[in-house]
């Protein structure tokens, strides 16, 4: 496809070579032995920790403990764990009917958030609209670049664009695990990219801010931060396996 609109963005000073090791580093990480037997077990730890990082990085920290002993009902955290826990189910949908899929996550992510005429839908902007509209056709076949490289813009247009109310972020975290997950790079939701997130979280800030510019040196900070949670999500899903095998 030699006119694919993203192609361009791996010849950005060090983003082709930053796509290439985050994906061996998850490649090592998935021969980890603990997903032989307990990769069901391994799969609802990633997603609790993804949701938890995913809720903190919209300003609502919790510790992951009382998360998972079901003590917190705050409802932003609990739109995270809803998104975390549907986006097997909408793995399909996702590259046949990206918009629809998008307010399916709004509607897990911001029930009881926002009001409930707001759930699933946009907001009314025609630019907004237009580059929905773009980022839908990337989504559904318009770039052959690797699934890495198309997570990581569908996750920063996204959070530039905040099309939807309230918890928007957490929506687009969702998407861009979608992608990983419905491109078959991370069929199982493995790749805990959230916690990478917030482990660097001024660098996601900046780096989402500078994205948000266009600028060649914008896009490859974004990219090149991306790249990076990528490799301490692959950290996270090792360290998982090692703490399952522990305690088996």
């Amino acid at each position: 496809m030699t006119d694919d609109p993203l192609a361009p963005l791996l010849a950005l000073a060090d983003v082709a070579p930053a796509v290439e090791r985050a994906r061996e580093r998850f490649d090592q990480a998935l021969r980890h032995r603990a997903l032989r037997r307990h990769g069901g077990q391994v799969a609802a730890e990633v997603s609790l920790r993804s949701a938890v990082a995913s809720a903190a990085l919209e300003g609502y920290a919790h510790e992951r403990e009382e998360v998972r002993a079901g003590t917190v009902t705050e409802p932003a955290l609990q739109g995270a764990l809803r998104v975390a826990g549907a986006l097997p189910g909408l793995t399909d949908l996702w590259p046949k009917a990206p918009r629809q899929a998008l307010a399916k996550l709004h509607v897990l992510a911001a029930r009881d958030v926002v009001a409930e005429a707001e759930l699933g839908r946009p907001v009314n902007d025609v630019v907004v609209a237009a580059r929905l509209d773009g980022l839908a056709g990337l989504a559904a076949g318009g770039t052959r670049v690797p699934p890495l490289l198309l997570a990581a813009v569908v996750h920063g247009e996204l959070l530039n664009l905040r099309p939807f109310a309230g918890p928007s972020g957490v929506v687009a975290r969702g998407a861009a695990r979608l992608v990983l997950m419905s491109s078959g790079f991370d069929p199982r939701g493995l790749l805990a990219v959230e916690v990478g997130h917030r482990e660097r979280e001024p660098e996601y800030v900046g780096s989402a801010g500078a994205f948000a510019t266009g600028t060649p040196d914008g896009l490859r900070s974004w990219l090149r931060h991306y790249m990076s949670a990528v490799e301490v999500g692959a950290d996270q899903l090792t360290r998982i396996g090692d703490e399952v095998l522990a305690a088996a």
